[in-house]
């Protein structure tokens, strides 16, 4: 395993057919790998418009099971160019069984790990609850030929927890396929703030963790029924070091490929210097797999 290896992520605007989706995306990562990324990582639920605005049984046809034409086309590919890339897809785990799931392709083509969405959100536009069972797999770090990943994916970027589990599996980079934005009636009043909130919170974990972390976003407006408001995509993927120190960050409206090195020898250091984790208090945690403390007294 390198002490650096360079990490790219691809901000597109998904509004296509899963076809139109998949040659996008094939020649996006074509692109990236040969602007020197060698870990690629796509938006969430590449191959298709942001179906959870609505619920309705007829998006699930772009469900695929394991191994489909996703796995196959970005594994020829990763093979190809010897890179790892991450393929974030809509998993058809069995008749009314469904995961929003990431691959984790070696620089062989092989699979070096498959990850599936722990923490499912459920507001209005992003009814996800309808679609996705929660993730059975566990938050890990996944070994590949440049270094250990950590991919959660989207809601799972709000909560410490999932963060802090992959930091201690392992994981150099924790990475953060995405697919989130602006309702248009929110957007003047809320928008910053929520932007703001996106960023802040996920480098946090850079910092508490000492590690280093890289969202990407999709781009555009997506409106899949008339009568649906739509949501603005914001972009801004970007790319945060072990102090939370901004590398890289893309613009709100552009797609575009974010390049940065991941250099152990800095996550080492910056550890060595902010030693949270050797400062954890483990034997005092224990009340943190409690729900909710009703009487705090317990």
């Amino acid at each position: 395993m390198s002490r650096q290896f360079n990490i790219a992520l691809v901000q597109v605007s998904l509004n296509g057919t899963p076809d139109e989706n998949l040659i996008k995306c094939l020649d996006w990562v074509r692109t990236a790998a040969g602007e020197g990324g060698q870990v690629i990582c796509l938006p969430e639920l590449y191959s298709s418009f942001y179906f959870c605005q609505k619920e309705t049984t007829k998006y699930f046809e772009f469900a695929e099971p394991l191994y489909d034409k996703s796995f196959t086309a970005f594994s020829k590919l990763a093979e190809e160019l010897g890179v790892v890339i991450i393929v974030p897809f809509f998993e058809k785990r069995a008749e009314g069984l469904y995961h929003n799931s990431a691959y984790v392709i070696d620089a062989d083509g092989s699979e070096a790990g498959l990850y599936r969405k722990m923490h499912i959100p459920d507001d209005p536009c992003f009814y996800e609850k309808f679609y996705f069972t929660p993730g059975d797999l566990g938050f890990k770090a996944i070994q590949t030929r440049f270094g250990k990943i950590g991919t959660l994916i989207c809601w799972d970027q709000w909560f410490p927890e999932g963060a802090r589990i992959t930091a201690l599996s392992g994981a150099n980079v924790l990475v953060y396929p995405t697919a989130i934005g602006w309702h248009p009636h929110e957007k003047a009043e809320y928008g910053v703030k929520q932007h703001d909130s996106w960023m802040t919170i996920q480098r946090s974990h850079a910092i508490a963790n000492g590690t280093f972390v890289a969202a990407v976003n999709r781009v555009g407006f997506e409106q899949p029924e008339p009568e649906q408001p739509g949501l603005e995509f914001w972009g801004a993927s970007f790319i945060c070091g072990p102090q939370g120190d901004i590398i890289a960050q893309a613009s709100h409206d552009q797609e575009e490929i974010l390049i940065a090195e991941v250099n152990l020898d800095e996550m080492a250091e910056v550890r060595q210097n902010w030693p949270f984790l050797r400062d954890r208090r483990i034997d005092a945690y224990g009340n943190i797999l409690k729900l909710y403390h009703d009487d705090i007294s317990q």
